[in-house]
């Protein structure tokens, strides 16, 4: 989880980064964009393996799921990050309403990842004597 709350602080700087250099007009070095796409991408992934490590060891653990807010507070934190990878995809001069959308599903995933992280305080707890 701490790899997965740098990436989004990392990629939040480097969103920050390219929204002044546009908004400015200012240049910006090339590698900013692809590290911003690189970083979603390490999220993306990191995410859906902590969804596949929570699952696996709750059900080896209870054989069930569902035992805590942690579940469905990890399911939002992956629909949003898929949101907003989608989003990050169709961002374009064209489609004003991408980049609208984008930085919108990354503050609710601020509050989410929040959510998740305090929710999984208590689990964590669960596992150690």
């Amino acid at each position: 989880m701490g790899l997965t709350l740098s990436a989004y602080f990392v990629l939040a700087g480097l969103g920050g980064w390219l929204r002044y250099a546009r908004t400015h007009k200012t240049a910006r070095p090339g590698w900013v964009r692809w590290a911003h796409i690189t970083t979603g991408i390490a999220m993306v992934a990191l995410v859906v393996l902590l969804l596949s490590i929570g699952v696996i060891g709750t059900l080896g653990e209870y054989g069930t799921l569902g035992h805590s807010v942690h579940l469905p507070a990890g399911l939002v934190v992956v629909a949003l990050v898929i949101a907003s990878a989608w989003s990050a995809n169709r961002i374009h001069p064209t489609r004003p309403w991408a980049r609208s959308l984008h930085l919108w599903l990354n503050g609710v995933l601020f509050l989410a990842l929040s959510a998740v992280s305090l929710s999984g305080w208590s689990v964590v707890q669960k596992y150690l004597p």
